[in-house]
């Protein structure tokens, strides 16, 4: 058995935009942004959608959203996926991509929430 849940909501703009997408995105969620020096690629919006990470990713392609669901088994939460119609696109790090039928992209890592918000809010399958 393993546990999963939805971790963040990503919005992706192609490098060039990114900056843009991120005070776009900020100003009319209402939101403030949160960057990482040690992730440059990412600029958070804070509370934008509470129980969620919600931030814009620079990305080398086209502008798309994508969801990174957590697990405590990144194996077993890939080959649960994929049998139900998910395709493995690459691994980056400990991180799996996938694309789901219908052509959307997630992302599956290993667990980064506190673990009491894991424990409480994570779905457990066979």
């Amino acid at each position: 058995m393993h546990r999963s849940r939805v971790y963040a909501l990503l919005i992706d703009a192609p490098e060039a935009e990114a900056a843009r997408a991120a005070e776009f995105w900020s100003a009319a969620l209402g939101v403030g942004t949160r960057s990482d020096p040690a992730e440059p690629q990412f600029v958070g919006l804070h509370e934008a959608l509470p129980g969620l990470v919600t931030a814009v990713q620079s990305v080398d392609d086209a502008p798309r959203y994508h969801l990174d669901i957590e697990s405590d088994d990144v194996a077993a939460e890939t080959a649960r996926l994929v049998g139900l119609g998910a395709t493995e696109v690459s691994q980056w790090l400990e991180c799996r991509i996938l694309r789901a039928p219908g052509g959307h992209l997630l992302c599956l890592l290993p667990v980064e929430s506190p673990p009491e918000v894991f424990d409480a809010q994570a779905r457990t399958w066979p």
